[in-house]
């Protein structure tokens, strides 16, 4: 079984893209988050249970 062995610089690239990648994800949820609030107002947290 043939295997492709990454070099240093490639492994740090694709580290730095999976890094960017998941910052770019979380910036999204709290984007989604932050829009859902707003939409609803804040009565939304004043609602029984």
């Amino acid at each position: 079984m043939d295997r492709i062995e990454l070099t240093e610089s490639q492994k740090k690239v694709r580290r730095r893209r999976s890094v960017a990648i998941a910052l770019a994800l979380a910036l999204l949820v709290v984007l989604f988050y932050v829009a859902t609030i707003v939409k609803f107002g804040p009565s939304m947290f004043d609602r029984p249970l």
